[in-house]
């Protein structure tokens, strides 16, 4: 799928633990300005329903497991985070929805900016059409 890559993280271990380092601009392909975590998510709620049109984030689902459904009108995917040392880019223009969090799940989300509502696509209609026509654009 385009504008999505899964990332596994070098993880250095010895008797005192794993330590898994995430660097903005390198082992994330963009400068880091935002970090939020999402955790205490009650069963059978689905959380995200949105894309963005410029941000960029990696999620890592720091403790426990989730699943993420990646949507765009020609393809579909879902991706199980379940390991703190891998992560999920994820570029403008996907549309993403969080669910099945698992054994107390943490979620950490690292994205490019700041929280910009401007930015937001919410409803998958609405999302479907501005995808459509970004795209068409391009085309010509």
């Amino acid at each position: 799928m385009k504008n999505v890559e899964f990332k596994k993280f070098n993880t250095y271990y010895d008797k005192y633990g794993k330590l898994s380092p995430i660097e903005g601009e390198d082992t994330i392909p963009f400068a880091i300005k935002r970090v939020y975590y999402i955790y205490e998510v009650e069963e059978n709620v689905r959380r995200g329903f949105h894309s963005h049109k410029n941000l960029e984030q990696a999620l890592i689902c720091v403790h426990g497991s989730v699943k993420i459904l990646l949507k765009t009108p020609e393809e579909e995917q879902i991706i199980t985070l379940d390991n703190p040392s891998e992560g999920l880019y994820i570029g403008p223009d996907i549309w993403r929805e969080m669910y099945d969090f698992q054994d107390s799940a943490v979620l950490l989300v690292l994205a490019s900016e700041h929280y910009n509502i401007d930015d937001y696509i919410r409803g998958y209609d609405e999302y479907e059409k501005y995808y459509k026509e970004k795209f068409k654009k391009k085309e010509k």
